[in-house]
């Protein structure tokens, strides 16, 4: 299996960012979601995160979901299109004042229509009104080409990179 080197890079936000691109579809309504269960968060992540190689909580079983998501400092919101499941985010309130944005994506169906740039807004507005002193995510190139343009766009800074190696499974 081949090795690739990724490049993670640690952004923040210290004060509310841009305002949402005018032309994202109105139709979105994104939506907290309390009491989640287990396969449905399951099926976000591993649906958002498949072509991102996302797997560090593929293993999780469904206590361990439970647990986490029953966390005071965790919340999950879901952006719906039309009724459906289009994209979600994952906030993670810590001891500090920082809000992690933990995972953000789109399910593969709806990139390339501006929902990312929309979902995001409502990532941040969400984050800003837990009470945030900052925000702050990590990408890496491994996620979308269009993952780091929009958190730049919406305001976000860079504040540390590291480099890493993986494998990735042939095929993936």
């Amino acid at each position: 299996m081949p090795q690739v080197e990724v490049v993670r890079t640690y952004l923040q936000m210290t004060e509310p960012g841009r305002p949402c691109d005018s032309e994202s579809d109105p139709r979105l309504r994104v939506d907290r979601v309390d009491g989640c269960a287990p396969s449905f968060y399951r099926y976000l992540y591993t649906e958002v995160g498949r072509r991102w190689h996302w797997r560090d909580r593929l293993p999780w079983s469904d206590e361990r979901i439970a647990r986490h998501l029953a966390d005071r400092g965790i919340s999950l919101w879901v952006g719906y299109l039309g009724g459906a499941p289009a994209g979600w985010f994952e906030l993670a309130a810590h001891e500090d004042g920082s809000v992690e944005l933990a995972y953000f994506g789109l399910l593969p169906e709806y990139t390339g229509r501006g929902l990312g740039r929309r979902l995001l807004t409502e990532a941040v507005e969400r984050a800003w009104s837990l009470g945030a002193t900052r925000i702050w995510l990590h990408t890496c190139s491994l996620d979308s080409p269009a993952a780091l343009p929009n958190y730049l766009a919406r305001g976000f800074v860079p504040f540390r990179e590291e480099r890493y190696t993986v494998t990735i499974a042939d095929g993936a």
